[in-house]
């Protein structure tokens, strides 16, 4: 029986560079960092307090999936304050928060240009 999600891969060039960002401007921990093979090394990092966290890898043949729309949507109390937030840690936005009829949401981008929802619950 499936009892959750562990993580979700996000695609990226440079693992080091997204280690940064989810970590230093987003705020995720890093629940495993080792070796995976001689071009990548595998990397589980985790929201605080939750379970399920991404994967910053790129599976071979894979490569075209970069930059690309992601259909994560990352949950808050706040969008418009942890917006604020990110922002001042350099994230980018491509769509500022604004209230929806269900609530609120913004879109963030990572390094490599990926985009990600940040919404209400």
């Amino acid at each position: 029986m499936i009892r959750g999600i562990k993580f979700v891969g996000v695609p990226v060039t440079d693992q080091d560079k997204a280690l940064k960002f989810w970590t230093e401007a987003v705020g995720m921990i890093v629940a495993t960092d080792q070796p995976f093979n001689d071009k990548q090394r595998w990397i589980e990092l985790k929201i605080p307090g939750a379970d399920t966290g991404i994967a910053p890898f790129t599976p071979e043949g894979h490569e075209n999936r970069i930059g690309q729309f992601s259909s994560i949507s990352f949950w808050c109390d706040d969008v418009f304050a942890t917006a604020d937030a990110m922002k001042k840690k350099g994230v980018l936005f491509a769509q500022d928060p604004k209230k929806e009829q269900w609530g609120s949401s913004a879109i963030f981008k990572d390094p490599d240009g990926n985009l990600f929802v940040l919404s209400s619950r």
